[in-house]
């Protein structure tokens, strides 16, 4: 894909919408079922700006800013993963949403998949790309530079002699999407979230135990979902041998093994912002995919 061909323009107009106190923005274009787009952390709606144009004619295309992020407001919560959980629930019940079909990535397919497996009946299809979807049983399964940002951590001992055990959450700049032109102010490197400063708008993730078991007990199997997640994933061999993570093809291989509806799109070399890299494959893909999904 040539970079000239991947526009930094975003010719969308920004809604709000109120969630739990706060403004939440979002991009709404076309008409139909939704089809809701979710973006990473540290992103924004942004990051979408070239898929949409491919599948704006096959439903309701809304692309959220996640609470902290982008141009919605940034309370002052703790931004665990039951923040961003409540915020995204209440989101889709503000806007009456039905019949979805979720588009998400990176942090998003984590909200993502809490949201389908606690709603099955409102979900129609469920695409994800850059999303952790096989069993990491040990530290080293994680990605090298994002391993300590979830790594449990051990402060130094108290006057007391005791210490406690927290879950850290990344404070640096995140590698940002290329062409490096077309990225927009979407993050500070305080870990919490600011509306000033050239990278406004990151908001901290903490997705601590207590979340993740809260997540499992009220969570759904996934043969209760009724379309199987259809990954669009690049084939990253050399970004991922760097970062020790499973290659593509073995993770494409794990979702065909356990998910019988699965189709897979095959994107080519890219790095974890996809959507810089191959927008219009997604979007080609995506679309052929919504125009064969049963009505």
């Amino acid at each position: 894909m040539n970079t000239h061909d991947i526009s930094p323009d975003f010719p969308y107009t920004k809604h709000f919408v109120d969630v739990l106190g706060a403004k939440m923005a979002y991009v709404d274009e076309g008409e139909g079922d939704p089809i809701l787009f979710l973006h990473g952390n540290p992103t924004s709606s942004y990051l979408w700006r070239n898929v949409l144009p491919h599948v704006r004619h096959l439903g309701r295309c809304i692309a959220v800013d996640l609470i902290g992020m982008g141009d919605s407001d940034k309370p002052d919560i703790a931004y665990r993963f039951d923040d961003h959980a409540r915020y995204l629930a209440g989101f889709i019940a503000a806007l009456g949403l039905r019949r979805i079909t979720l588009v998400v990535h990176d942090w998003g397919s984590a909200l993502g998949f809490d949201w389908a497996m606690r709603h099955p009946e409102l979900v129609r299809g469920l695409a994800f790309m850059e999303a952790i979807v096989t069993p990491m049983p040990s530290w080293d399964d994680f990605p090298r530079l994002a391993g300590p940002c979830f790594r449990p951590s051990a402060p130094p001992a108290s006057a007391s002699g005791s210490c406690s055990t927290t879950t850290c959450s990344s404070s640096k700049p995140c590698r940002p999407p290329s062409p490096a032109a077309s990225r927009p102010p979407s993050c500070s490197t305080t870990g919490r979230p600011s509306s000033t400063g050239p990278r406004a708008g990151r908001a901290r993730v903490a997705a601590r135990a207590a979340d993740r078991r809260r997540a499992r007990r009220r969570g759904r199997p996934r043969r209760a979902l009724p379309r199987r997640p259809v990954p669009l994933r690049p084939a990253q061999a050399a970004l991922h041998r760097r970062t020790r993570r499973p290659d593509p093809p073995a993770v494409a291989r794990w979702c065909r093994a356990r998910l019988p509806r699965l189709e897979v799109i095959e994107l080519g070399h890219g790095l974890h912002f996809v959507q810089e890299d191959h927008p219009h494959a997604i979007g080609r893909g995506l679309a052929d995919w919504l125009s064969r999904l049963p009505a």
